[in-house]
């Protein structure tokens, strides 16, 4: 009983137990929905059509960004398909790589004259939130409850 305290005060085995795997699908499903859902739809489908609003596309080109409508549409693809694919646990770490790349623009160059937080946005908080949380998923990967373990099992019993 002494050790099972000590572990849940101290931390244990970490991310290689079962409750650490767990940990990282719940991340995986927050941060993937939030950005794909609350971030990346509404770039995908904007003012009722497809693709990215002129509104977007135009603080694309703010930003210097050559071929603003191409980026525009790189972005919106990045945040919907990106935290899909992250939520699920498919590819797992490409997709976690182009979102970090994503929340680098957002943060450092969309948001470049924004404070760090603030009661007010535009701030670099949550993007910097974000991208801190996918760059977790380029270090450990899905964990074991993810499609990518599906994968992996698979391609290593046909090697067998």
């Amino acid at each position: 009983m002494r050790n099972v305290i000590k572990n849940v005060l101290f931390g244990g085995a970490g991310a290689t137990t079962r409750f650490g795997d767990l940990g990282l699908l719940l991340l995986r499903l927050g941060v993937g929905l939030g950005i794909a859902i609350g971030h990346g739809w509404g770039k995908v489908y904007a003012d009722g059509s497809l693709g990215p609003s002129e509104g977007f596309i135009g603080n694309v080109s703010k930003m210097g960004m050559p071929a603003p409508t191409a980026a525009a549409w790189l972005s919106a693809l990045t945040e919907f398909l990106g935290g899909l694919l992250l939520a699920a646990g498919l590819l797992t770490r490409p997709a976690a790589i182009a979102l970090v790349a994503n929340m680098c623009v957002a943060a450092f160059i969309a948001h470049a004259d924004a404070p760090l937080w603030g009661p007010k946005a535009p701030n670099k908080e949550f993007a910097l939130l974000y991208l801190f949380a996918f760059a977790l998923f380029i270090f450990t990967g899905a964990g074991r409850f993810s499609l990518d373990k599906i994968f992996r099992k698979s391609s290593a019993a046909a090697r067998a």
